[in-house]
C-alpha cells in the first residue's frame, strides 16, 4: 500500500516559499524596510473605497515630493509615527493627498515606507489613504520634467535589484516567468544624457501603465475620496466632474488605466489631463483670496451629500494651512519638501464632527519657546486678506 505522506511532492511549496523570500529580498535591498504580510491583499478586482464615515480622529497631509524626513515630521507631530518609524496612531485614519512623486530624491522610499505604516495601521484599526496628485498621474505617462537626479539614480538602483529577483526566480522551475517591464523601451531617449539613459528607462518600466511599482503602489490611491463631510481632492472638484463622470467611477478609471487596461502607452482619463481636471485645478487655491471661486465651491460641495468642506493640495501655501471662502476650501500644501520651498510641516486633524484645526511645528504659534508639544490651532481662522501675503504657487 502507498504511503499517503507521499502523495504531495515534497518541494511542493518551495516554488510560492522562494518568490516570497525574493520579492522580501528585493524589498529590503531598495527601501531598507521590512514590510509585514499584507492582511488584505488588492487583487484589483474589488472596487477602490471612496465614501468612508466620519473617522474618530483624521489627519490630512500636503504634498512631499520625494522629502522622506520631512514625511517623518509630519507623522511624528502628528502622533501617528513613534521614533522607530513605528505605527502608534492606532485607529487613526490618514490621508495623503497625493504628490509624492517629483522635485525629491526619495520617491520610492517614500512609497514603500506608506506601504508599510499602512499594512501596521491596518493591524491596529487604523487606515492610510494615499491620493493621486498631478505628478502622479504625469509619471504614469512618462512626464519627467520634475525628477531630480537622484530620483533617477534611485529608480536604476531599484531596477538593479529587480532584475536580480527576476534571475533567483527563474532558478526554480515551479514559478511562472514575470513579464519583463521593461520589454520594448529603447536604450537611449533624445533628449537625456546618456549617463542617465538608465534610469530613465528604468523610471519608464517602473511607473507606466502595468509597471511593477505603479500596479504595487499608485493603484492602490483614489483620486478622490470623501470621509465624512470631508471631500479630499489633489487639486479640486467641478460639478461637472461629480454629475457627468461620479466618484467612485473615476477612481475606478484612474486604478484601471494605471493597471493597465488601455495598454502601456494609453494617456490618462481626460479629467486627470486637462487645466480644469481634478488634479489639476487651482480654482479653491488661488493666491488671493478674493480670486477663489466660492460660488463654484458652493455648487460642487452641494452635489455631494453631506459635504461640509473641500480639502485639498497642489498650490504652496507660504501662510501654512488655510481656508477661505468661510473655511469650505481647505488648503494644506504647506510646500514642506526641500525641492518645493523647504516649508515647515503642519498637518490637519479632524476629530469626528469636530471643526477642523492645525497641528503645526512652525515655532511662532507656540505658547512658549520651551513647549515640546505641537500647538493645536483651533478652526482655521487663517483666512487670507484678499491684496495680504502671497503664498508660492509653483507649477506643476
Amino acid at each position: 500500500m502507498e504511503d499517503p505522506r507521499r502523495e504531495e511532492p515534497p518541494c511542493k511549496e518551495i516554488p510560492s516559499l522562494l518568490s516570497s523570500f525574493v520579492d522580501t529580498f528585493v524589498d529590503f535591498s531598495v527601501s531598507g524596510l521590512f514590510l509585514l504580510p499584507d492582511q488584505n491583499p488588492d487583487d484589483h478586482s474589488t472596487p477602490l473605497q471612496t465614501l468612508y464615515p466620519a473617522a474618530t480622529r483624521l489627519i490630512a497631509i500636503g504634498d512631499i515630493h520625494g522629502d522622506l524626513e520631512k514625511a517623518r515630521q509630519s507623522l511624528r507631530l502628528a502622533g501617528l509615527v513613534d521614533g522607530s518609524d513605528k505605527w502608534v496612531g492606532g485607529s487613526t485614519m490618514l490621508v495623503q493627498i497625493g504628490d509624492v512623486l517629483d522635485r525629491g530624491d526619495h520617491e520610492l522610499k517614500i512609497l514603500y515606507f506608506i506601504e508599510k505604516l499602512r499594512r501596521e495601521a491596518a493591524r491596529a484599526g487604523g487606515t492610510i489613504v494615499s491620493m493621486n496628485g498631478n505628478h502622479e498621474i504625469m509619471n504614469v505617462e512618462g512626464d519627467f520634467r520634475f525628477v531630480t537626479q537622484k530620483g533617477v539614480e534611485e529608480f536604476s538602483i531599484w531596477a538593479d535589484w529587480y532584475r536580480l529577483g527576476i534571475r533567483m526566480k527563474s532558478l526554480c522551475s515551479g514559478l511562472e516567468e514575470p513579464e519583463d517591464p521593461f520589454e520594448g523601451l529603447p536604450s537611449g531617449f533624445k533628449n537625456v544624457r546618456k549617463e542617465y539613459s538608465d534610469g530613465f528607462r528604468a523610471r519608464i518600466a517602473a511607473l507606466r501603465p502595468s509597471g511593477p511599482i505603479s500596479t504595487r503602489f499608485l493603484s492602490k490611491n483614489v483620486t478622490v475620496a470623501v470621509v465624512g463631510g470631508s471631500v479630499f481632492v489633489h487639486g479640486g472638484l467641478l460639478p461637472d466632474h461629480v454629475v457627468n463622470h461620479g466618484l467612485e467611477k473615476m477612481n475606478q478609471e484612474v486604478r484601471d488605466w494605471i493597471n493597465g487596461s488601455k495598454g502601456r502607452g494609453a494617456p490618462a482619463p481626460s479629467y486627470c489631463r486637462r487645466a480644469d481636471a481634478l488634479v489639476w485645478l487651482r480654482s479653491f487655491s488661488h493666491e488671493e483670496a478674493e480670486r477663489c471661486d466660492c460660488e463654484t465651491l458652493e455648487h460642487v460641495l452641494g452635489t455631494i451629500p453631506g459635504a461640509k468642506r473641500m480639502i485639498m493640495g497642489h498650490t504652496i501655501q507660504r501662510l501654512g494651512i488655510n481656508g477661505v471662502c468661510d473655511d469650505r476650501a481647505i488648503r494644506i500644501d504647506v510646500g514642506m519638501s526641500k525641492g518645493c520651498i523647504n516649508g515647515l510641516p503642519e498637518v490637519l486633524e479632524i476629530n469626528g464632527d469636530s471643526k477642523p484645526r492645525i497641528l503645526t511645528s512652525n515655532p511662532a504659534h507656540y505658547k512658549s519657546p520651551a513647549e515640546a508639544e505641537p500647538e493645536k490651532r483651533e478652526g482655521l481662522g487663517l483666512l487670507l486678506p484678499e491684496h495680504g501675503p502671497k503664498q508660492v504657487q509653483v507649477k506643476a
